[in-house]
């Protein structure tokens, strides 16, 4: 089963995959599609509040995140990593229970990151907004670094995601029944 829909002028088939015996999300992976992610990358930038930097999460949100840099003067970004890094100093840390993910994750910050964060506007970036726990961890880290949170900005939406005024989003995400019909 998948879902079909257009995001930023392009259609795509997003595979249904199961939660719970009752919830079923579609798949969005923008890995190995360069067309969609410079597609949905200048689409966001177009949308996108003003700010210094822009920060996401390991790992699906680097393709959209590095193209979003490129499209706007090769602009230095932070990630968020899922594990710390022998080179990362002063780290800082987040942590995260997200609704693809089985276990509570915590995220890393490179301290070198956060100073450049300290007093300025950060971007936090994703691929799609669900639970919003993913962005709960980052808001967080921005915090922690003295970081100002310039907005939230995704290319997809999903569930209570949709209700929220403070997320900037393309297209929104439906939840689904077992036997791939639309949640209502």
């Amino acid at each position: 089963m998948e879902h079909r829909m257009t995001i930023a002028g392009l259609e795509r088939g997003l595979p249904l995959c199961r939660v719970t015996d009752d919830l079923y999300i579609g798949a969005f992976v923008i890995f190995g599609d360069p067309e969609l992610t410079t597609a949905c990358a200048k689409e966001l930038l177009a949308r996108a509040p003003e700010f210094d930097y822009m920060i996401t999460a390991e790992a699906k949100g680097i393709p959209l995140i590095h193209e979003m840099a490129r499209l706007n003067n090769n602009q230095r970004y932070m990630l968020a990593r899922k594990g710390p890094k022998l080179y990362m100093q002063d780290i800082l840390s987040s942590t995260v229970k997200s609704i693809t993910t089985e276990k509570t994750q915590t995220l890393y910050l490179d301290g070198n990151d956060a100073k450049l964060m300290r007093g300025k506007k950060i971007l936090l970036v994703d691929d799609v907004i669900s639970t919003g726990e993913s962005l709960h961890a980052l808001e967080k880290l921005i915090e922690d670094a003295g970081g100002i949170v310039a907005g939230r900005m995704a290319i997809l939406a999903e569930g209570e995601a949709t209700l929220r005024n403070d997320i900037i989003y393309l297209e929104e995400l439906p939840l689904f029944n077992s036997d791939g019909t639309i949640k209502a």
